[in-house]
């Protein structure tokens, strides 16, 4: 009976509840993957910020979203999904819109910060709200629609809004993502049922027995070395993947000259379209959307790390396409790679993470599993922003100086890229000749080599530690 059933579910079997919170994350993760399809080319290019200083906020705000989900998760049980998700919407709201109106580094820094604790604030409420509406029978398709809307948004807004808010005024990007998010208010307060259900010992607990209750999770959870080994190690390739919003996107917008995509697009459908910055995450979103359900159904009955493995190569492999050539074409080819990579490898960390967690706490454990995006984030902001500095742009500001001076003219004061690119220009050196002294290849074979570096630390971890523990549960 139960599988006749679970053949049968459909559309019509979830709740208004369950499509409005659907609509929520569309909107919610659009407006982000909106927003992060440009914010680092904004602040370097548009606010004069330095890209090591883009690292450090790109390495602050990104972890809130990873662990933010651990407290906010917690006090929504408590106090209610409703009213946390109107502390979301509001905070994003107000994060978003006071980014597009501040031009100093600490004003956008506190807005962005003000930004991730809105995320971080929301994505408990999401994937709980649906868990409590759905049942043994739709539970299934329930978080497969939930995390089609993810990438939904991720494809569609930063393929066409963005673009066309760009193309007024860059700013208008952070303004949209925060009216779209703080609209959001309206159907919560209207619509929005809360599927928390009070118990009778519930009102009695004070936020301090929570706090101190997630506290003392999180204390066993990290005082278990070998668990958060593993998720150490499986970091590193999200390292990699963090590249996408930051070391790319500057390189995109300084070496890729995207002209024979936009003329055989526009050949094609006859359209004015152009590839820009925005549409990188585009290509991964779009990929996982085509491929996800496939790759899925191929490696169903796998083994977790050979697979992880496997799916981590292929990352490495997408990684260093990219040192290969930087015509459009081969920057695709390693972006689609590198996402087959993601969509393999991520899945299977799940269920190996579950292998190797105690019987007795796996519940516990496996919501700590996102930790890898807070040691991705944190390390991949900061480690991608030095790297790239001191790889791509100061080997181009050097030559120039050397070349202005070796020229009689005088050059004082730091110079960055930028100012750099106009003093050669202006004194008669091409662009093209400047770009040459990039070391564009190390920086992604630098890259691909931490991704290596993941793989072989996963093979020893399995041989020594992982088999272990599993003979212990």
């Amino acid at each position: 009976m139960t599988n006749t059933k679970s053949a049968k579910v459909g559309f019509r079997d979830f709740p208004k509840n369950y499509w409005l919170v659907i609509f929520f994350e569309f909107i919610e993760r659009g407006s982000y993957y909106g927003m992060m399809s440009i914010l680092s080319v904004y602040m370097t290019d548009n606010l004069g910020f330095s890209k090591e200083g883009v690292g450090i906020i790109k390495s602050t705000i990104q972890p809130l979203l990873y662990f933010l989900p651990i407290l906010t998760g917690a006090i929504a049980d408590k106090v209610g999904y409703r009213k946390t998700l109107m502390v979301a919407f509001s905070l994003l709201g107000l994060g978003y819109i006071a980014t597009s109106q501040f031009d100093t580094y600490s004003a956008v820094f506190l807005s962005l910060v003000l930004m991730g604790f809105g995320a971080g604030t929301f994505k408990p409420v999401i994937s709980g709200t649906i868990a409590r509406v759905t049942n043994e029978n739709t539970s299934s398709l329930g978080f497969g629609i939930f995390y089609w809307s993810i990438n939904l948004g991720a494809f569609l807004f930063p393929l066409f809004i963005v673009p066309a808010l760009k193309s007024i005024n860059p700013s208008y990007v952070f303004l949209a993502s925060g009216i779209a998010t703080a609209l959001m208010l309206i159907p919560t307060m209207l619509w929005f049922k809360d599927p928390v259900e009070k118990k009778a010992n519930q009102a009695k607990e004070s936020f301090i027995f929570v706090a101190k209750e997630i506290f003392q999770k999180i204390a066993k959870v990290v005082s278990d070395w070998r668990f958060m080994l593993f998720i150490f190690i499986y970091s590193w390739f999200w390292i990699l993947y963090f590249q996408m919003f930051d070391t790319v996107l500057w390189y995109v917008d300084m070496f890729v000259d995207a002209a024979p995509l936009n003329n055989f697009i526009n050949g094609l459908f006859g359209t004015h379209w152009a590839f820009d910055v925005e549409h990188v995450t585009v290509i991964n979103a779009g990929t996982i959307i085509l491929l996800q359900l496939v790759i899925s159904y191929i490696v169903k009955h796998t083994k977790p790390l050979p697979t992880m493995i496997a799916g981590i190569t292929l990352g490495v492999i997408g990684m260093a396409v990219l040192s290969f050539s930087q015509s459009i074409w081969v920057f695709i080819l390693g972006t689609v790679i590198f996402s087959l990579g993601e969509m393999t490898a991520h899945p299977k960390y799940i269920a190996y993470l579950g292998s190797i967690a105690p019987q007795d706490k796996k519940a516990t454990y496996m919501g700590f599993s996102f930790l890898y995006g807070v040691f991705g984030s944190f390390v991949g902001g900061i480690v991608g922003a030095l790297l790239y500095v001191n790889l791509v742009d100061n080997p181009m500001i050097g030559f120039v100086k050397n070349k202005l001076i070796a020229g009689g003219q005088s050059v004082s004061g730091k110079l960055d890229i930028k100012h750099a690119l106009e003093l050669a220009q202006s004194a008669g050196f091409s662009k093209s000749q400047i770009l040459s002294q990039a070391h564009t290849q190390e920086l992604w074979l630098i890259f691909s080599s931490i991704g290596v570096i993941c793989i072989i630390a996963l093979l020893l971890y399995n041989k020594f530690i992982g088999i272990s523990i599993a003979q212990k549960n």
